[in-house]
This record gives C-alpha cells, sequence and structure tokens, in this order.
C-alpha cells in the first residue's frame, strides 16, 4: 500500500506543478522554486515529517524534499551549534545531493555536445 501512497504523492506533486505551468507564466524554474519554499516551510512545522511517514521514501523523491532537508538540518544543527549550525546542518544533509548533480552535469557536459 506504501506503494500506492508513494506514487500519488509523488503525482499529486507533478499535476500541481503542471496546472501551475498551463494556468500561469510562471517558468519551470520558478515553480521548482515554489516547491522548494513550501517543502521547507511544511518542515519548519513539522508536516513534511508526518507526510513521510505516511507516503514513504514516495517523499523524498520531488523537489520539495530538497526544501525539508534544508530546514532539517539547518534546525537540528542550530540547537546544538547555535547560529553557525543554521548553515552547517543544511550543507550536511545536502552535500550529497548537490554533489552529485555538480560531478554528472561535468560528465555530461563532457560526453554531449549542446545544440545552436
Amino acid at each position: 500500500m506504501i506503494y500506492l501512497y508513494s506514487f500519488l504523492f509523488c503525482g499529486f506533486i507533478c499535476l500541481i506543478g503542471q496546472l501551475i505551468l498551463d494556468n500561469t507564466k510562471l517558468t519551470p524554474g520558478h515553480i521548482t522554486s515554489i516547491f522548494v519554499v513550501v517543502g521547507a516551510f511544511l518542515d519548519t512545522f513539522s508536516i513534511y515529517d508526518k507526510i513521510i511517514e505516511v507516503v514513504g521514501a514516495g517523499a523524498l523523491v520531488p523537489i520539495t524534499s530538497f526544501g525539508h532537508s534544508l530546514i532539517h538540518g539547518a534546525l537540528s544543527k542550530a540547537q546544538g551549534s547555535g547560529f553557525i549550525g543554521l548553515l552547517m546542518g543544511m550543507f550536511d544533509l545536502t552535500a550529497s545531493g548537490i554533489t552529485s548533480a555538480i560531478v554528472f552535469t561535468f560528465i555530461f557536459t563532457l560526453i554531449f555536445k549542446p545544440r545552436d
């Protein structure tokens, strides 16, 4: 059943993004930023953690989970290290995702040629 919930949650996120894209003049960059902020907002009030309990790993796939990871790491490190912990926590949880995006982008730019 958790597979179904994960599928439906990710599909719902995609549906919202597509509806916003089709009915507004916002670009995909704007929509991505909105989803990151919504994920961060939901994690600030511990709502995203409850979604993860119900949906499982399907809630960790969409872009909203990046905002969740940023805030979750920042708040957990801030309790122990204060203000400096805010930045340390953000980079602590998201470092692997950011690093892999940079590495894969570099590899793909070596392999593929851009079109004019």
